[in-house]
């Protein structure tokens, strides 16, 4: 019997960037309601949450893995660099934003690649550099990305990656618990590192659904309410002195507001006494 290829999706966001939930629900909700092998928590300019979340994981026995990755800014597009353990700079080129990736010894993808938009990787950019000296070169393209401006661009980018020997990844760049896992890649092996190479490898394959037409709009309201929410708590925190600040989603005492400290450690309170 052929055994089951491993599943992954590398490319969520979380509160402490433009996501709308914080890493315990998207933890929660992995393990509850999807079949993932490996997750990568990719907020954008920061991987602080992506840290609690592999930590926490880890603690908790949880049945898949947490990848630490950030989707980082290039004024050659957005970068999903993967397995790093130091937050990478924003607005620089992106052959040397993928360089440090490669210098931590991570792995680089560029997300919603060939798009015409100025956060998304153009052709030419990408043919240069897959030109150039091997640590400048992208590791893969992320071939599905399921919003709207993914799909009528979908073929073009698989067929990028296909000419030029790029690993493909599906990913769903999810802002909301619903979406993770609407666009996975599959790998041979269950684990991280079977599939880091797998990617090196290139014998990763991408899969997913498309977001119905108009089915975002929900979930930028629910950036924008988030974005309120952020602004009240920080200008509160700043005037009350108090050292509290937003909520980025994850239980710390530095990198969360006080409201989401209080309610994360009332779930471990809860989970402790249901145990």
């Amino acid at each position: 019997m052929t055994a089951r290829l491993g599943r992954a999706d590398l490319h969520i966001h979380t509160l402490a960037s433009d996501g709308t939930v914080g890493v315990i629900d998207v933890l929660d909700h992995v393990e509850r309601n999807t079949d993932l092998d490996v997750i990568a928590i990719a907020d954008h300019e920061r991987i602080d949450a992506a840290l609690a979340g592999r930590r926490i994981a880890v603690d908790r026995g949880l049945s898949f893995e947490v990848v630490v990755a950030e989707e980082i800014t290039t004024l050659g597009g957005h970068l999903l660099g993967l397995w790093l353990e130091e937050r990478v700079k924003p607005f620089r080129s992106l052959r040397s934003t993928i360089a440090e990736v490669h210098a931590q010894g991570g792995i680089a993808v560029p997300a919603h690649p060939l798009v015409p938009y100025p956060l998304c990787a153009q052709g030419f950019v990408l043919r240069r550099l897959l030109g150039d000296d091997e640590r400048y070169r992208p590791d893969g393209l992320e071939a599905f990305n399921p919003t709207t401006l993914g799909r009528p661009w979908h073929g073009k980018v698989v067929r990028f990656a296909e000419e030029h020997g790029l690993a493909r990844l599906g990913n769903s760049d999810a802002h909301e618990l619903d979406a993770i896992g609407i666009g996975y890649t599959t790998f041979p092996g269950r684990s991280a590192d079977q599939l880091r190479s797998a990617i090196l490898a290139r014998t990763t394959h991408h899969h997913g659904s498309f977001h119905p037409p108009g089915a975002q709009v929900g979930t930028f309201g629910k950036q924008l309410r988030k974005y309120g929410r952020d602004v009240r708590a920080e200008v509160g925190g700043r005037l009350r002195r108090d050292g509290s600040r937003r909520d980025l989603g994850y239980p710390s005492e530095h990198g969360v507001g006080a409201v989401g400290l209080v309610a994360s450690r009332r779930r471990g309170e809860e989970e402790a006494e249901s145990a």
